[in-house]
């Protein structure tokens, strides 16, 4: 489950009566407590390959999200990366939105999210031409939202510059209750025989740059995940680097607690992953921009590394084979970033800023772990 997924769970485990308004839809794709909760989907479903090639249909976006029918909800949580806050809004009810971030391929990085490069010149074009109508509407659809919630510092600051609004911040739920450390004596602590990186693979995460570092070394480099680079980064490396795939979450959990550290090259927005290494005990090796340098103490719970090249990052690597690491230390940083500081700073918030009574579940917590996918 991807981390926008995991908020939109816990989001629905705090209102266990809300529905989910989507712009495209596959079964079978997401978690079974998303899935149940669909109730309207866009016209954008019945395109052809809509679910599989949707980042295609990004100028038919804003229509899509305002044909949605939200009439008769008093409090709309719209989950935005791209046009979900730009819904319409009812009159009478409050619209809250959390920013996972503003619109990465039209105000920073366009080149990873639609790959451009040889043989792609189309996509650049296309992509010139719609901008411009698609960063107005992200802009004026900001003044539909009545509160702003992001998902780090480093997104409230980008909401204050693109929108010119204020956001508060409330960390997305890692899942401390179960990434956990490993148990004393069996060597979790001490760290394995390998490095760990997990992403989708996908341009934008530069799970690349881990791919080229390790590749032909002596260090063993294991990568959690698939995507749209599969193929491609598989052919790229050389042992040690190995591929699996993707795991369980018991599995994933064993791979945090036994590595030597987390490998973490994009830039995010905030970045789960990290969290849930730390919440394992093993430190981190991230770029040291954006949300990790939130979650990612330098020389305390990992190192960061700067620029974001192949050869910074194993610079940083040998720092961190130089350094010592507290497991106990942290794991006791990534609780900050729980689940239930989660559902407790959204229940203050909408405490302080939306006096109900609204329908959210004071006991929301009581599921120890989400099932996986």
């Amino acid at each position: 489950m991807r981390g926008g997924e995991k908020v939109l769970a816990e989001l629905l485990r705090l209102f266990p009566g809300a529905d989910v308004f989507t712009l495209v839809w596959k079964p079978g794709s997401v978690a079974p407590q998303i899935e149940t909760r669909v109730k309207q989907v866009s016209f954008l479903q019945k395109l052809p390959r809509a679910s599989a090639v949707y980042r295609y249909y990004l100028p038919l976006f804003p229509t899509a999200v305002r044909s949605l029918d939200l009439h008769g909800y008093d409090l709309i949580l719209s989950s935005s990366h791209a046009v979900a806050k730009g819904i319409r809004v009812p009159p009478s009810a409050v619209h809250v939105s959390y920013i996972h971030t503003p619109m990465r391929y039209l105000w920073d990085s366009s080149e990873d999210y639609f790959q451009f490069g040889s043989g792609r010149w189309w996509k650049r074009v296309a992509l010139a031409a719609v901008a411009p109508y698609l960063r107005r509407f992200d802009r004026r659809s900001a003044a539909g939202v009545h509160f702003f919630l992001a998902n780090s510092e480093n997104v409230r600051e980008r909401i204050r510059r693109i929108y010119g609004a204020e956001a508060r911040v409330i960390y997305p739920p890692g899942d401390t209750a179960f990434f956990t450390p490993a148990a004393i004596g069996s060597g979790g602590n001490a760290g394995g025989g390998y490095y760990l990186g997990v992403s989708s693979l996908e341009p934008y995460k530069r799970i690349d740059l881990a791919v080229d570092a390790f590749s032909g070394g002596r260090r063993k480099l294991l990568v959690v995940g698939r995507g749209t680079l599969d193929r491609k980064l598989r052919k790229r490396a050389r042992p040690p680097v190995e591929f699996l795939g993707e795991v369980s979450d018991q599995a994933l959990r064993d791979l945090y607690r036994y590595c030597r550290a987390l490998i973490f090259p994009g830039r995010e927005d905030f970045g789960l992953v990290p969290v849930e290494a730390q919440a394992c005990g093993r430190p981190v090796v991230c770029f040291g921009e954006g949300g990790a340098t939130e979650t990612v103490i330098e020389g305390r719970t990992g190192v960061h590394f700067r620029p974001q090249t192949a050869e910074a990052l194993m610079a940083a690597v040998e720092r961190l084979e130089a350094g010592e690491w507290d497991s106990a230390a942290i794991r006791a940083h990534s609780l900050q970033f729980s689940r239930q500081l989660f559902h407790d700073r959204m229940k203050a918030f909408l405490r302080a800023e939306l006096p109900g009574p609204w329908d959210f579940d004071e006991h929301c917590d009581r599921d120890a772990h989400s099932p996986d996918l």
